[in-house]
């Protein structure tokens, strides 16, 4: 049996990676299959949405999905055939030993259903419960974001680094959000301390869904950091492979290395992670 292997934290620019030639070279297949899903997604697109109950709203993002796995699946498994395929985006946890792909069809359905732009699509191959590649594409702006583990992150080719000059919190813009619906209250409540807390110590807090989204400004040093009380996969694990190769930190709130199995999640530049830690800890 292989052996399981954390997602760990910060950076993962440098980590060993014995795969990193092979994985550059699969990588290159699988973003014409996530561009072609983002594609379709764009076909389907409507600035003007006409649902009225929840029931539609959400048989609207369920069709959405259907749609982009129609174009994205077939050829992601048959790049990898033997990898497993994480049915549902909003599972959390572990993964069972060798290679998975985990994708959100439409990271920001929810968004998409209600016409508007913040929305993409992800797809992530995970090896031993490590990301070793990732592809997020914005159909919207025309934007490629791609990152190999040991390889560094990119945006339509050039190199993505956590730069932002900012040195304290309250210089800073930072960002939570939901992870899903239907979240305990417990979650909810830290939710709400950690953006009050947040609100007292940053600059801005920028409250949004999808997290992907976020992450990626986090990665390309637009944002000082963002955090999440959550353990699904899809809308953590593209972003935190970006940041992590664009040379951020990637913690829980406590400052632990992230893993799979982790309660909730940081992402921050290097020089602000302290500070983040500091804050952000005193949740419950």
């Amino acid at each position: 049996m292989p052996q399981e292997i954390p997602l760990t934290a910060v950076p993962a620019v440098g980590v060993p990676n014995p795969s990193a030639v092979e994985d550059s070279e699969l990588l290159v297949a699988v973003i014409p299959a996530v561009q072609a899903a983002g594609a379709r997604m764009l076909e389907l697109f409507t600035s003007a949405p006409h649902y009225a109950t929840r029931d539609e709203v959400v048989a609207a993002i369920h069709a959405n999905d259907a749609e982009s796995l129609a174009v994205m699946q077939p050829i992601l498994a048959a790049l990898r055939p033997d990898a497993g395929w994480v049915e549902d985006e909003l599972e959390g946890g572990r993964l069972p030993p060798g290679e998975w792909w985990v994708t959100d069809p439409v990271e920001g359905n929810i968004n998409h259903v209600h016409g508007m732009n913040d929305w993409g699509v992800t797809a992530t191959l995970v090896r031993d419960s490590q990301a070793v590649l990732t592809v997020v594409h914005l159909p919207l702006l025309g934007q490629t974001y791609t990152a190999v583990l040991g390889g560094g992150a990119f945006c339509d080719g050039q190199k993505l680094e956590t730069l932002s000059p900012k040195i304290s919190l309250d210089s800073s813009l930072v960002g939570t959000g939901q992870a899903r619906p239907g979240e305990s209250g417990k979650t909810f409540e830290r939710i709400g301390a950690s953006t009050t807390l947040m609100l007292n110590t940053a600059l801005v807090v920028r409250v949004s869904v999808p997290a992907t989204l976020q992450l990626l400004q986090v990665a390309s040093g637009r944002m000082e950091a963002f955090w999440q009380f959550s353990q699904v996969r899809s809308g953590l694990l593209a972003g935190a492979l970006l940041v992590a190769e664009a040379g951020g930190a990637v913690t829980d709130i406590h400052g632990a290395p992230w893993s799979l199995e982790s309660d909730d999640f940081l992402a921050t530049t290097p020089t602000l992670q302290a500070q983040a830690v500091a804050a952000l800890s005193q949740i419950d």
